[in-house]
């Protein structure tokens, strides 16, 4: 047994953490849980670990961590973030997996995936 029980959240550096907080539950619909002093933490789906968006420097970089969602509805999310301008790549497969990378509104680089 390790000392580390589980990861608490994921954290992403945003310039404005209201218009930020705005975005992911607008377009991707989280839920707020928690907003605190330039910070808040959105509820992700029924997942148990949040995404907590947090005023920072922003240093984009194809280098940086970025969190990769699961959707079993990947195709529909695709056309939606599509129609609502989001910037979106190309919807890819590498045999087992399909997934399509995606910016919200800082620049920041996120990923949705499927299996089955």
């Amino acid at each position: 047994m390790g000392l580390i029980d589980r990861i608490d959240t994921i954290c992403l550096h945003v310039s404005d953490v209201k218009r930020a907080s705005e975005w992911y539950e607008e377009i991707l619909g989280f839920q707020t849980s928690f907003n605190g002093d330039g910070y808040c933490v959105l509820d992700v789906g029924e997942g148990g670990i949040p995404l907590t968006l947090e005023k920072g420097d922003m240093q984009i970089n194809g280098n940086q961590p970025f969190p990769i969602f699961f959707s079993e509805h990947i195709d529909q999310l695709y056309t939606f973030l599509a129609e609502k301008g989001v910037s979106v790549g190309e919807l890819q497969s590498d045999g087992v997996n399909r997934f399509f990378d995606f910016l919200d509104s800082d620049g920041n680089r996120l990923q949705v995936c499927c299996w089955k």
